[in-house]
Parts: C-alpha cells; sequence; structure tokens
C-alpha cells in the first residue's frame, strides 16, 4: 500500500471515527428530558449543555480555515463556553451541537490524501494534520465519554444502551460478518 492509500484510509477513518461519536452523543441526549441537558452532579462538574457549548467552541475554532490558520483562533472565547444564559434551551444546545458538527465534517471532507503529513497549528504548536485530527477525536471522544456517563446516570433504569445491553454479550460473539464490528462505531 502506498501512502497516498494510506493517507485517504486514515482520512475514512478519521471521519468514521467522528460520525460514530456524534452518533453516540446524540444517542445519549436522545434519552435526556429537557431539563436534564442542564444537570450538573456537583459545583465543579459540567452539564451536557455546558459540555455541548464547549465542544462546539472547539468545533468551530480547530475547523474554520483548518489548514491555513491556527487552530486557536482570536475571536475563540473559551472560558465563555462553560457559561450558560438562563435562556439556554434544548433546541440552543442541539443548534450547537449540529452547527459544530457541520464544520467538522466539511473541513475532514476537504482534505485530500496528501494534506495528511502537512503542518497546521494550535495554540501556535505544530501538529501534521494526522496528528491534529487524532487530538480532536480524543478530545471528543473524552467528552461525548462524559455526556454519555451523565446522561446514563441520570436516566438510571432507564437508560437503553448505546451499544451492547447488559447481560447480552454473549449474543454478540455470533456476529455476522454484516453486522460485524466494522459496521458498528463503540
Amino acid at each position: 500500500m502506498d501512502d497516498r492509500t494510506l493517507a485517504a484510509h486514515y482520512l475514512e477513518e478519521a471521519a468514521r471515527q467522528f460520525r460514530g461519536y456524534k452518533r453516540l452523543g446524540e444517542g445519549a441526549m436522545a434519552q435526556l428530558k429537557d431539563e436534564e441537558f442542564f444537570v450538573t452532579l456537583d459545583a465543579e462538574a459540567n452539564s451536557i449543555a455546558v459540555i455541548v457549548k464547549h465542544l462546539a467552541g472547539n468545533m468551530r475554532s480547530r475547523s474554520t480555515d483548518f489548514l491555513t490558520s491556527d487552530g486557536e483562533k482570536p475571536d475563540r472565547f473559551r472560558d465563555q463556553e462553560f457559561v450558560l444564559g438562563p435562556e439556554t434551551t434544548r433546541a440552543d444546545v442541539m443548534n450547537w451541537w449540529e452547527t459544530g458538527w457541520a464544520r467538522v465534517f466539511a473541513a475532514v471532507e476537504s482534505l485530500r490524501p496528501e494534506d495528511v503529513t502537512q503542518t497546521v497549528y494550535i495554540r501556535q504548536e505544530a501538529h501534521s494534520v494526522l496528528q491534529a485530527l487524532n487530538r480532536q477525536i480524543a478530545h471528543y471522544a473524552q467528552h461525548i465519554g462524559q455526556m454519555v456517563f451523565l446522561a446514563k446516570h441520570l436516566r438510571s433504569a432507564e437508560w437503553r444502551s448505546l451499544s451492547i445491553p447488559r447481560g447480552k454479550s454473549e449474543e454478540f460473539k455470533t456476529v455476522t460478518p454484516k453486522t460485524s464490528y466494522k459496521n458498528r462505531t463503540a
């Protein structure tokens, strides 16, 4: 396999992982009542709404002019991403979510295999495109994991598993090739 083919596969895999994490977050949020978007476990914790606002700010900053400007934009005010007004609604949160992901996918889908080794900057630190995308995948996975944890905690016995339900692992040992792990997200 040549470098170009490998880079094309990497970009496809990065996009697949982003789509998977987006679905995972949506699966968690779909189970919540409107007011549960704003629940925190303690004074230091973030609500799902705050996590989404932060992710959307990060997505806008990192994905806008991805190849040509620093990923930390001068008009990003990160601290404000952790503050919600009393007027914030579930619809606002979902709009942030969709807008942020649209930017991520536009940036990733615009990349060509030859871009994977190009240098981009985040907070004036050089990264290859591959490194920058891996950094974003890890960052989004961390926060979406927090969202899933909080949603599962809030829904408790009403929680619907987003992967293999508890007590059902044996059923997944006989997965057919058509529904193999290749087609799952997490």
